[in-house]
């Protein structure tokens, strides 16, 4: 019954006989001969990727293009080393592009809760915060050493002099009046009196009551008179000290300006050319001037301690942050060279966008524009932003801060509770820094899928995919350029070379990933970890090239660390535990082939597949479906086996059949339907009444025509039973069925083509759901003759049989419920 598989058709799926597959057909190992280098030492190194001309070529324009809302997506596998490309591309564009300006934020003196943002030339803003606070640490010392020194204090205490001088001139022309009229003014604890004169004595009260009535009007008069004189006086002092602080003040500002003058000489002389800073360099003198005091009443009295205050760092005191320069983003001369690139490995809100702090004082939070925190997006303006795509969806608020700004090509500094509308109380507006960078996001296809549908603004901000493939054809201008790829690999991270029969090794590794013998995996990064275990396995025994067995024993050495679990349940098989027959024959049971994982370890395990039958009203029940253990790929995988079986067989009655299909010992999710074709032979062998054999295991997935569909896993499969009959003990007679169109993935472990080389196990391909049946239980699956009948005897035809025994039976039994029925009515 089995065919051989030599000269048959890649896809020839017409034939009616199962393929036993030879060793050839098991793996396609490459030949280390065909290489034409010793070691990689001899490959000119390839330092990129290979195979992702696709990714690599929308990753160079995104990175040159400079129209906005070029933003890029990386869509791919894990390690298929998307950013490592990204990064290595951006780096080579970068390079070109000049570097970014600095960015700073100031007071903004007329309005202090609108910082202003003022880009300066690269390399300036730490230069300019030093200069300032060495202005205002210098200011502090010098305003009031100036305001102490002789000069300004004689010219004060000239203009004192003269104050004291002008009211004591315009008392005494007062008083000089008031003796013309013969009365006197006094000086009392209560202020001035008044009183008359007499022989160039005052009156006393007593002597003045003895005064002729014209006398005492006199003087009361001339009371009155000076009194009015006096008011008119005292009413002008207030004016004469207001000219006096004035005079005062006009003498300040002067030393003041003097000393700020002074000052800013040298940071006019380093920083005056600078257009975009001029308008704060005139505000802030201006406001140095004006505000002069506070460096008399914060910088006096700092002689304390050990230090003069001319060293003391006064820019640190809250009255002096107004004149500070909050730095955001400063590149160094010395060493920014070309565009920024940054990665925001938690880009929160306050991480993309900046924030602004606070502090507690007093019980009550203050913040002023010092407190402006800069954000990824303020480093990488002018550059490059990558960030993983699913940290920023996951981050609240981080996405729609992201989209805003790139709307609006600006960084508004906004809190949480700002965007939500939480809080009301007034806060800092710091002025929006215009925004030029390019957005690359890494994540995968169902990522980029979703925001596809549901995010409108996604498609517009972001034009450009790099979409990373899975694997690439294996043709011998591949593997050449894998061995380079190698060679590039081992060079960058200070590895050994690798020997040509080493790199075979990796070429057949990155085969079997991609289950596939005529494709290779792209998924390099498990590659170069294989490649660095293998390389300290090198090293510690003292060789210099790495070779396929260094190679061979860290891949052992791998899955030994990840094989716990799969171990574990081979024993429980082995124990009996789990139930799974290897040998003998039973109806309506049939070993299926799972993958199941362990973390990032996967691996194959059969499982007992069961049916049961009998008479009915055309019911297939999936067990797993319903407790809700199976998933819908594996309900559907369920329902077209149903259907197979409700129009391949009798149809000219009705289905009258009950059948319950369960994975046996099975408490976990079941997805898939790589299992349909078991389980519809584990039913055709339930109606059938026919054995299968147990020393066989299948998996595919099938159509509603009986075709068997290709699976993935299919090598984990084949090795998780063979692990389980090799336990059991070999027999010649263990095999598995598996698509036929699976042939083309097998690249099987070494000791599974052991065997089968030497007829210990066997590997059958399948392309119909008759041909594994034939082979599961020995007979013919049976075709349909001239008069619409399957062949006596065969598979098909008991099946058929069967279906038609459940109709007529049904049939009859409802059949004297209808007489009965009758009879009644007749009565």
């Amino acid at each position: 019954m089995a065919r051989k598989s030599t000269n048959r058709p890649a896809d020839e799926d017409s034939v009616s006989s199962p393929w036993l597959l030879t060793v050839k057909d098991l793996q396609v190992c490459c030949d280390p001969a065909l290489l034409d280098f010793e070691d990689t030492s001899n490959l000119e190194p390839l330092p990129g990727l290979i195979g992702q001309e696709r990714a690599l070529g929308a990753i160079k324009l995104a990175a040159s293009i400079t129209h906005a809302d070029f933003n890029l997506f990386v869509l791919g596998p894990g390690g298929a080393g998307r950013h490592s490309a990204v990064q290595t591309l951006l780096e080579i564009e970068a390079a070109n592009r000049s570097v970014p300006p600095d960015w700073v934020y100031v007071n903004d003196f007329a309005n202090p809760d609108w910082p202003k943002a003022i880009a300066l030339p690269s390399g300036t803003a730490q230069p300019l915060q030093k200069a300032l606070e060495a202005l205002v640490d210098d200011l502090a010392t010098d305003i009031p050493a100036l305001f102490e020194s002789e000069q300004y204090q004689s010219r004060r205490s000239a203009f004192e002099q003269r104050l004291a001088a002008r009211k004591q001139d315009a008392f005494e022309k007062v008083v000089e009046k008031s003796q013309g009229r013969g009365v006197t003014i006094m000086r009392t604890p209560m202020g001035f009196a008044i009183a008359g004169v007499r022989n160039g004595e005052v009156i006393k009260p007593d002597d003045f009551s003895t005064l002729s009535d014209s006398d005492r009007k006199a003087i009361e008069s001339a009371v009155s008179l000076t009194e009015k004189d006096l008011e008119k006086h005292l009413k002008s002092i207030p004016r004469v000290e207001k000219d006096h602080r004035a005079a005062v003040a006009l003498l300040n500002a002067e030393m003041a300006e003097q000393a700020v003058n002074e000052s800013l000489e040298t940071v006019f002389q380093t920083f005056g050319a600078i257009e975009a800073i001029k308008p704060y360099l005139a505000s802030l003198r201006t406001d140095l001037i004006e505000n002069a005091e506070i460096f008399l009443r914060e910088g006096n009295g700092r002689q304390e301690g050990p230090f003069p205050a001319a060293r003391a760092r006064i820019h640190d005191e809250p009255a002096f942050h107004r004149y500070a320069v909050n730095v955001m983003v400063s590149n160094d001369p010395a060493t920014s060279t070309g565009a920024p690139i940054i990665t925001e490995p938690l880009p929160s809100l306050s991480n993309l966008i900046g924030k602004v702090d606070h502090i507690s004082t007093m019980g009550a939070l203050v913040t002023d524009f010092t407190l402006i925190r800069s954000g990824a997006l303020h480093r990488a303006n002018g550059g490059y932003l990558i960030l993983d795509a699913t940290r920023v969806l996951g981050e609240p608020l981080a996405w729609e801060a992201l989209k805003r700004c790139l709307e609006t090509r600006a960084i508004r500094i906004s809190s949480a509770a700002e965007m939500l509308s939480l809080i009301s109380t007034s806060t800092l507006e710091p002025e929006p820094i215009p925004l030029q960078v390019r957005v690359v996001l890494v994540g995968d296809a169902l990522v980029q899928l979703l925001l596809t549908l549901y995010d409108p603004d996604f498609s517009r901000l972001f034009k450009l995919a790099a979409d990373f493939s899975h694997d690439m054809p294996r043709t011998a201008e591949s593997v050449g350029l894998f061995a380079r790829m190698v060679a590039g690999a081992c060079e960058r991270d200070g590895l050994n070379p690798v020997s040509r029969d080493g790199v075979a090794v990796l070429i057949d590794v990155a085969s079997r990933a991609a289950e596939d013998q005529g494709r290779m995996s792209l998924r390099i990064g498990t590659l170069w970890d294989l490649l660095r275990e293998a390389d300290f396995l090198t090293s510690a025994s003292g060789k210099s090239v790495i070779d396929a067995s260094q190679i061979a024993a860290a891949r052992a050495a791998a899955e030994h660390r990840a094989d716990r679990v799969r171990e574990r349940l081979q024993q429980l098989i082995e124990e009996g535990t789990l139930i799974v027959a290897t040998s003998g024959s039973t109806v309506g049971q049939v070993n299926g082939l799972t993958v199941t994982s362990s973390g990032l370890f996967g691996f194959g395990l059969p499982v007992r597949i069961t049916a049961r039958v009998r008479m009915g009203t055309g019911k297939v029940i999936d067990i797993e479906r319903e407790v809700k253990l199976g998933g819908p790929i594996h309900s559907k995988g369920v329902l077209i086996l149903s259907s197979y079986l409700a129009t391949h067989y009798a149809g000219e009655v009705p289905l009258s059949l009950w059948a319950s299909l369960v994975f046996e010992q099975s408490y976990g999710g079941i997805e898939g339907d790589s299992a349909s074709v078991a389980e519809l032979c584990a039913l055709l062998s339930a109606l059938a009444g026919i054995p299968i054999s147990q020393s066989l295991a299948i998996t595919g997935s099938i159509n509603q025509m009986g075709e068997v569909q290709p699976i993935g896993g299919v090598n984990e499969k084949i090795e998780g039973f063979f692990d389980t009959c090799k336990a059991a003990g070999l027999t010649g007679q263990q095999g598995v069925l598996i698509p036929r169109r699976n042939v083309r993935n097998l690249m099987l472990r070494h000791d599974v083509i052991e065997a089968v080389s030497k007829g210990q196990f066997r590997i059958y391909a399948i392309a119909h759901v008759d041909e594994a049946m034939e082979l599961l239980t020995g007979l013919a699956a049976g075709k349909r003759s001239g008069n619409g009948d399957f062949e006596d005897g065969s598979v098909n035809a008991n099946v058929e049989t069967r279906l038609r025994d459940f109709a007529y039976a049904l049939r009859d039994f409802m059949r004297p419920l209808d007489m009965d029925q009758g009879i009644a009515s007749d009565e």
